[in-house]
């Protein structure tokens, strides 16, 4: 037999883990084996072409939101063209409401629902024997017991550039009533030996980053610290890792070993969803808003920690007004980057089918994101979709963040007002029409501003200076009048790095620029934001950024 694990990734960088462990799972068959990942950006024909040329016997596609109705096609056209080509899928969106997809796609010929690790080497062997019953279209999966479930990457080619998704723990013990990991049975921990063996692994290899899968990292509050202090203690200087936390349950030990890392080893995710009590209770959600802010404040000082924070629009009994308040009070912990997601009625949770209990409208194709319901309208939703788009133009990206706060903390709105005002005023303008450059984004964000009036325009003008700068890659900026003292500066072998000593075009690494305001102290917060009595040199840095992304600069002339 040839086979073929296959699906379409939503991004190049991405990797699907799936595949993977199926690949691990398929014993003597994985020399009959080969793993073809796409994304969704591949023209159609150009995957129909590459799949037909392979002549598989089998073909097996991974499904999930982002990619079912393209593989539904493409299943149906391998079928045409060669009907005898066996097609079986899995993943969360065959998973559930299995029947009515089949009926869809009746092309398809087995169905592995939930966790295919125990089954596909039955399956695969079934089909090698002829046992296969074209009235039985669909085996489930067992929950794998721990000591069954093989390390994803053991025979598999890794990419190091690409995303490496990883686990240690399989389920979760939340029962969040909108998300599909309230479904899984149980938790099952990975030993903390082979945790460790596998992330040698993974250090060995030099990956770029290491993304934890586990739908809560700090289930077990000592595990976790123990997992994060081995990885600070194994550092290979250039591997990140990221996890998702639940952000009120993080302990002293999981925050000292936040203090000692260095800058870029941790990414973190947490899911706030809401600010609102009586919303997070009618999802089953319990979080102690106060202990993670806290939390959060804390893991933020010393900037060396990304940190990413999620909302969700569209909770039962949430109005616009209390979303609102949510993302004042989520944006007032300044994380590096804040997500405003809307809620998607996903297969097999229990929202969906409460959907009618609180009059949800939601799209019948996937992700089957929210239209509205009983608190909040479509009109409501369609203005927090403008927000987001402003939102990660400006604050989920590099450059603007220093500008952004002097605004917010002259002027008398609140963040969301704000961003609110700003999204009007961007489609007005058009410019949600095309796809904007860097340097759009900074013209843009100026007519705002002289648009809205806001006083102490010459200061705004220096930050945003200041901001465009730290965002640049080097040799971008430049005041010829100060290159030979910049280039002084940079020769002196304490301020570079040992490999830029011996560059002839040893100010190409860098960007410089006057000001005539204290931008760097008071971005620093070190100082109010004041003009100056003579200019200042600066010099920023592009191969040195904080967990903010931006570079860092120095002070080198009065």
């Amino acid at each position: 037999m040839k086979i073929l694990l296959t699906t379409l990734n939503s991004k190049y960088i991405h990797s699907n883990l799936a595949l993977k462990y199926l690949y691990e799972s398929a014993g003597i068959y994985r020399e009959q084996i080969e793993i073809k990942e796409f994304t969704i950006n591949s023209d159609d024909m150009s995957v129909f072409m590459e799949i037909m040329r392979g002549e598989y016997d089998i073909v097996c596609f991974s499904c999930y939101i982002w990619n079912i109705t393209r593989t539904k096609g493409l299943i149906k056209d391998i079928k045409k063209a060669r009907p005898e080509t066996v097609i079986i899928t899995g993943g969360p969106e065959v998973s559930f409401e299995t029947e009515m997809f089949l009926e869809d796609v009746p092309e398809v010929d087995l169905v592995i629902k939930g966790e295919g690790d125990e089954v596909f080497f039955d399956v695969l062997k079934m089909f090698e024997e002829g046992g296969y019953d074209p009235e039985n279209r669909i085996i489930e999966g067992p929950a794998a017991e721990e000591c069954n479930i093989c390390f994803p990457y053991e025979n598999s080619d890794m990419d190091p550039d690409k995303i490496v998704y990883y686990e240690t723990a399989r389920g979760c013990p939340y029962r969040c009533s909108f998300c599909l990991s309230s479904v899984s049975r149980g938790v099952r921990l990975f030993p903390l030996e082979r945790v460790y063996k596998e992330l040698d692994y993974f250090l060995d290899k030099g990956v770029k980053q290491v993304k934890f899968v586990d739908r809560t990292f700090n289930i077990d509050l000592d595990r976790a610290a123990d997992i994060m202090n081995y990885i600070i203690d194994k550092d290979n200087g250039s591997t990140n890792f990221h996890f998702e936390l639940c952000g009120d349950r993080i302990s002293e030990e999981m925050l000292s070993a936040f203090e000692r890392a260095r800058t870029d080893l941790f990414q973190i995710e947490i899911g706030v969803q809401s600010a609102q009590p009586e919303v997070l209770d009618a999802c089953s959600r319990k979080v102690d808003f106060e202990k993670l802010k806290e939390n959060t404040i804390r893991i933020e000082a010393r900037n060396n920690v990304h940190v990413h924070l999620d909302l969700i629009a569209g909770l039962p009994y949430e109005t616009f007004e209390m979303f609102a308040d949510s993302f004042n009070k989520v944006y007032a912990l300044e994380p590096h980057d804040l997500q405003l997601g809307f809620l998607k009625l996903l297969k097999g949770t229990k929202l969906r089918e409460e959907a009618e209990k609180h009059g949800y409208i939601y799209r019948n194709r996937e992700p089957y994101e929210v239209i509205s319901n009983k608190y909040i309208s479509s009109e409501e939703i369609v203005r927090l979709k403008m927000v987001e788009q402003v939102l990660e133009l400006y604050f989920n990206k590099p450059g603007f963040r220093n500008t952004l706060k002097y605004v917010l903390e002259k002027s008398v709105e609140t963040p969301f007002g704000f961003y609110s005002e700003l999204a009007e005023f961007y489609f007005e303008q058009g410019h949600h029409k095309a796809a904007q450059s860097k340097n759009a984004l900074y013209d843009i964000l100026w007519s705002f501003i002289e648009y809205r009036g806001y006083e102490n325009k010459e200061c705004l003008k220096e930050l945003l200076l200041y901001d465009k700068i730290s965002a640049a890659s080097p040799s971008q900026y430049s005041c010829r009048e100060y290159a030979d003292a910049v280039h002084e500066y940079l020769r002196n072998e304490n301020t570079v790095s040992e490999e830029w000593i011996n560059t002839k075009n040893l100010i190409k690494k860098v960007n410089y620029m006057t000001f005539e305001y204290n931008v760097d102290e008071a971005c620093r917060g070190e100082a109010e934001l004041r003009k100056n009595g003579e200019k200042r040199l600066l010099i920023f840095f592009p191969d040195k950024r904080d967990a903010a992304g931006q570079a860092l600069c120095k002070r080198i002339y009065y």
